[in-house]
């Protein structure tokens, strides 16, 4: 975490300038600006819902959502010193966030008009970034816009791998490897450089995955809004159902979790393959909705059916979120101890 934090720095400054003080300028001014872009396409282009409402809703579900539960995310909040360092990072980063996507919505306006022979069709909404660093900005800067955009997506790329690893390793195989009888731990205190070792080889392991996924993988968005939707559709109510309801279970968060997932990845199956007519396919709106729809049901209504949650590990939760130090806590309260 502390080798990708330093990295982190460093590519933050470099996709900045890359993206703020390079591309952005010099595409609107061979766009023509504002006015020259605004002359050229259609109305809607400026309207803020061009896209149409439900499209804008379902992003916001999907992304917006997807990061609040977002374990790389949390891994980033959990780093921090103290709350006010936490709080102050996650709304200027939130900020950033916005300006960041803006930013590339002018470029991808301004390339349409600055650039308007590219074959999106054919060669993919990806390649644009790409055509305007080769065919609008001069050599050198070109290249280093090039490098902001690899530097935004190793930042990314990074902490969602370790992010991965965490939980694959720490969560994952203890969990499946118990449906066995068996009791595996991960927390190897008398050797902690033990500890980081196997991280690296589950780093390296997802790594490997990623990156046969991304050759697969013929369109960015397509693939972002696949893993977002089962990310959402299978954890958003369990998470945020543990964090506000104290009558909710681990038992109906598991079963909220699976049945959340399954429906999710199925309905965008059925509609990527067309077995469910849509003109949207993996777009498509329904998938989201009735995988949380489903998660939440099954969260309450098993959570209801099920013993509450004992109150001693209830109490430790509480002082947890509430701030308190893990360690300080009885052993026979602590959280993990009795997960």
């Amino acid at each position: 975490m502390w080798s990708i934090t330093l990295a982190d720095q460093v590519q933050f400054i470099i996709k900045t300038v890359g993206i703020f003080f390079l591309m952005l300028p010099f595409v609107l001014n061979a766009a023509g600006g504002f006015d020259g872009i605004r002359a050229r396409v259609n109305a809607s282009f400026f309207q803020i819902d061009g896209i149409g409402v439900q499209t804008i809703i379902t992003y916001f579900v999907v992304y917006t959502l997807g990061l609040l539960i977002g374990q790389d995310i949390w891994q980033r909040v959990f780093t921090a010193k103290t709350p006010t360092v936490a709080r102050w990072g996650g709304a200027t980063a939130g900020v950033y966030c916005i300006l960041y996507g803006v930013a590339g919505a002018l470029i991808g306006l301004a390339a349409r008009v600055a650039l308007p022979n590219i074959d999106v069709a054919t060669l993919g909404k990806d390649v644009v970034y790409a055509e305007v660093a080769t065919h609008i900005l001069p050599i050198g800067i070109g290249g280093l816009v090039m490098a902001a955009a690899v530097a935004a997506m190793m930042s990314t790329a990074s902490g969602a791998l370790i992010a991965a690893a965490t939980v694959a390793r720490a969560d994952v195989v203890p969990f499946v490897a118990s449906w066995f009888g068996k009791t595996i731990s991960t927390d190897d205190t008398e050797n902690p450089e033990h500890d980081v070792k196997a991280n690296r080889y589950w780093v390296l392991g997802l790594g490997v995955v990623a990156v046969l996924i991304s050759m697969a993988a013929q369109d960015v968005v397509v693939a972002l809004t696949i893993a977002y939707d089962i990310l959402v559709g299978g954890l958003l109510v369990a998470i945020l159902g543990g964090l506000v309801w104290k009558r909710g279970t681990g038992i109906a968060a598991a079963w909220s979790m699976a049945i959340g997932s399954i429906l999710t990845l199925g309905l965008l199956i059925l509609f990527a393959t067309g077995a469910i007519p849509s003109e949207d396919g993996v777009y498509a709106n329904e998938p989201i909705y009735y995988g949380l729809a489903a998660s939440f049901i099954a969260y309450v209504v098993i959570s209801l059916l099920t013993p509450p949650t004992d109150p001693a590990v209830r109490a430790a939760w509480d002082a947890r979120v509430a701030g308190a130090v893990s360690e300080e806590l009885p052993p026979a309260l602590h959280p993990v101890a009795t997960k």
